[in-house]
């Protein structure tokens, strides 16, 4: 009896290997017998239960998702890695309505209280400082009563950028092709309707009906040529190319309009002659005439505005540099980091002539800069005016 008290004690303390080394054929050794098959069995039944719960472990930590169990009082009991990360970045923050003493962070409570309450599973995103976050968080039972939560949360802040962007995108195209659409029905109605009182009349409303169709079909072409280019199917008619006598033609071509509005262009080069060696003229003048397009529109009678370009030997590669500066009324510092996306409404910012662009324009530029592995950042102080710098490697190639 003492043996079996001693091999108690052992498997009590965890030793789940001990026997008993009884060889007896009395009742003792029948109890010694037992109590060896009822150790063996615990002991199968303990490295099962550690092998599951190693496996339970290691796929919490495999989880990109985050993972957080809460106990009935909202205590944390378990987490994963991210859930670990979530719950110290989250329990730093200052909230309002955080009680004393309570560990479920304040944006799930709701949750937590749902689910303790209804005993079923809730889903809601919540919003967490810049980030939103998708939670799914089940009840745990024990005995068919709920004794806790537990909580799966993953990141879906940039899913909600898309998305939002993909209605802002529909809503965009929906308002810049409704107004043309607008005014060519509504003069093609007067025209019907025989409104015009004369043929300048008549000549005047067919006018408005062309150029709101040209202005169409330049939100469709836009929008062909930027889905091209974002899934990688640009057409590049790659050659050697002279940016000096690119950029003087782009001049040339701004000259008559400067003259026209009063505003003074200038065009500075240190060097004759900046050779491209492989780039697409045709998409390098597209990107320079959207720049300067947009410095004329935003740009008031009297103010300046520069096109320099220079040619860059001290860095790794040699690297020709094209800057597009105007004095025109500015971007808000707020506004910068948005001007690029397709539809931005520089209208916030900026005042618009009577010249209005499709709000594709400075999309198509930054598709075609990265097309030539380049890179172009723009400065802007509200008031005082605009400055795009662009940066392209003489050879891409490298």
């Amino acid at each position: 009896m003492q043996q079996l008290i001693q091999a108690a004690n052992a498997i009590r303390k965890g030793n789940y290997g001990t026997r008993l080394s009884l060889v007896t054929s009395d009742e003792i050794g029948e109890l010694g017998n037992t109590f060896n098959h009822m150790a063996a069995q615990l002991e199968d039944n303990i490295r099962n239960l550690n092998h599951e719960k190693e496996h339970l472990a290691s796929v919490l930590r495999s989880m990109t998702d985050a993972v957080v169990t809460f106990d009935g009082e909202g205590k944390v009991i378990l987490t994963n890695p991210p859930g670990e990360k979530i719950m110290q970045a989250w329990c730093d923050l200052d909230w309002a309505q955080m009680g004393e003493g309570q560990e479920v962070p304040e944006p799930l409570v709701p949750l937590f209280k749902m689910v303790m309450d209804q005993g079923g599973d809730q889903n809601s995103n919540v919003h967490v400082q810049q980030g939103v976050w998708s939670v799914q968080m089940a009840p745990l039972y024990a005995d068919s009563v709920v004794r806790g939560a537990v909580a799966v949360l993953r990141d879906v802040t940039e899913e909600v950028r898309l998305e939002k962007m993909r209605r802002d995108f529909v809503a965009n195209v929906s308002h810049e092709i409704r107004t043309p659409l607008s005014m060519m029905q509504g003069y093609s109605e007067a025209l019907l309707d025989g409104m015009a009182a004369s043929p300048e009349e008549s000549e005047e409303l067919i006018q408005v009906i062309h150029d709101e169709s040209l202005r169409m079909g330049r939100l469709v072409k836009d929008l062909l040529d930027l889905a091209r280019m974002e899934a990688g199917h640009t057409d590049m008619a790659v050659k050697e190319v002279d940016l000096v006598e690119l950029l003087e033609r782009v001049y040339r071509k701004f000259s008559v309009r400067s003259k026209e509005q009063g505003i003074h262009l200038r065009f500075e080069c240190r060097q004759t002659f900046i050779e491209l060696h492989q780039a697409d003229e045709d998409r390098l003048e597209q990107v320079f005439t959207n720049l300067l397009d947009n410095a004329f529109r935003h740009t008031p009678s009297g103010k300046n505005v520069l096109i320099s370009a220079e040619l860059l030997t001290d860095t790794r590669t040699p690297v020709a540099k094209v800057i597009v500066k105007d004095e025109g009324v500015g971007i808000p510092s707020s506004d910068l980091p948005f001007i690029f996306e397709r539809f931005y409404k520089a209208d916030k910012a900026r005042v618009r002539g009577e010249s209005v662009g499709t709000g594709l324009g400075l999309a198509i530029v930054k598709n075609i800069v990265d097309a030539h592995h380049g890179t172009i950042i723009v400065n802007s102080v509200l008031g005082e005016g605009t400055e795009f710098i662009l940066q392209f490697p003489v050879d891409s190639s490298k």
